[in-house]
């Protein structure tokens, strides 16, 4: 909902409230109208006005610059009418105009569609009209005249603000919602196409030949996906709700589910145990280890990318480790090998280069659910990479 949607909400009620307000005031003082037919006249349109534009003022988008022009017109003719329906003796001794206080929330609809400036227009001219009805601009004149218009200003200043601040709001949450989904992107794409690629360039290059040219060309086209995937942001999908006054930005994002319903917790245990091969041991508590599925699913994919490093760089011989540990407050996996370990920077120059495969494929997931990844190698002993889950992610 729009930050200024309660704004429309309490001036309908306000211009109905004020408007049996108006004509409670006539009322009770009916004996002191020399010509009451003129202030039922107009007191008359004035009920029928105010329930039949109820809608008008409901939101930002059924208040247009048509409907303002007449709402205030009925206002400014309600003030000027007062003299003919009442006595100069009561005006000048400071009675209220026909529509009393119901004239301050046709100046409050320009301040809450159009801002401060349209506020200052139209509370001007309900200060001519006061003016004018009483013949001489007295302390009291005056006084009502400077509430009404620095009261309607600075609500049309706050709305200006507060809608600017949406704006900025719906803009950051666009930026983050496309980041999201340009690293799930990354990921899914570091997990397949560009290892796919760099391994058709690696055994081009060797078999040589013509294979030594689509290796050479598919090595051109895993540069060109990095950084296509580095540093391009989806599109979003863009929506302006002009009946709650408000921009609204989304991006799509893939659903979670199956479609088959099915929310319960993951064995966390289930997801990893495939990964055990000859030269991956894989350790596990006795107990299932649950986890909301969509944080099951990240993590055993993280830990699969933390594999998918050793193959590629600590050679065919190195052998790993998982360890899965179920602690109180938190879920840890560590991956370990004993290959030759990273060299201190070549993660930074990896990130650098457009190799996304630590940066995205491990900590991103881990931070899309609310975890961490902290990788720590010395060279000559291997790599260890630990991957913790707050329980606060189970269901």
């Amino acid at each position: 909902m729009s930050v200024e949607q309660p704004l429309w909400r309490a001036l309908s009620a306000y211009r109905v409230l004020t408007m049996f307000y108006a004509i409670g005031l006539f009322v009770t003082a009916y004996d002191e109208f020399p010509r009451p037919e003129v202030a039922i006249a107009f007191l008359s349109v004035l009920f029928v006005w105010t329930l039949v534009t109820l809608p008008k003022v409901a939101g930002e988008a059924n208040c247009t610059k048509r409907f303002l022009a007449a709402d205030l017109a009925v206002a400014l003719t309600g003030i000027l009418l007062t003299p003919v329906a009442n006595s100069h003796d009561r005006i000048v001794a400071g009675g209220p105009t026909l529509p009393s206080i119901w004239t301050a929330g046709s100046v409050l609809a320009f301040a809450v569609k159009g801002g401060w400036r349209w506020a200052a227009f139209a509370s001007t001219l309900v200060g001519i009209a006061n003016v004018i009805q009483r013949g001489t601009l007295s302390q009291d004149t005056l006084h009502n005249v400077l509430l009404v218009w620095v009261a309607s200003i600075a609500i049309g200043y706050v709305v200006e603000v507060a809608r600017a601040s949406e704006r900025t709001l719906a803009r950051a949450l666009e930026i983050e919602a496309t980041t999201r989904e340009r690293e799930r992107l990354a990921r899914d794409i570091h997990d397949s196409v560009l290892q796919v690629l760099a391994m058709v360039q690696r055994r081009g290059s060797t078999l040589g030949g013509e294979a030594a040219e689509l290796g050479r060309m598919a090595g051109e086209q895993e540069v060109a996906l990095r950084t296509l995937v580095s540093g391009g942001l989806p599109a979003s999908r863009v929506s302006e709700d002009a009946t709650q006054g408000a921009l609204v930005r989304a991006v799509d994002e893939p659903d979670e589910t199956d479609g088959s319903g099915e929310d319960d917790p993951r064995d966390l245990r289930a997801l990893l145990t495939p990964y055990a091969t000859a030269k991956v041991t894989f350790s596990e508590p006795g107990t299932p280890v649950l986890l909301a599925p969509s944080a099951a699913k990240e993590l055993a994919a993280a830990v699969g990318a933390a594999l998918d490093n050793v193959h590629r760089h600590a050679g065919e011989n190195a052998r790993a480790w998982i360890l899965v540990e179920d602690d109180p407050d938190a879920v840890i996996v560590t991956v370990r090998d004993d290959g030759p370990g990273i060299p201190e920077g070549r993660l930074a120059q990896a990130e650098g280069e457009g190799r996304m495969g630590v940066a995205l494929s491990i900590r991103g997931r881990l931070r899309d659910i609310g975890g961490t990844a902290e990788v720590i190698s010395i060279a000559g002993q291997g790599t260890e990479v630990e991957l913790r889950v707050s329980k606060a992610g189970r269901r």
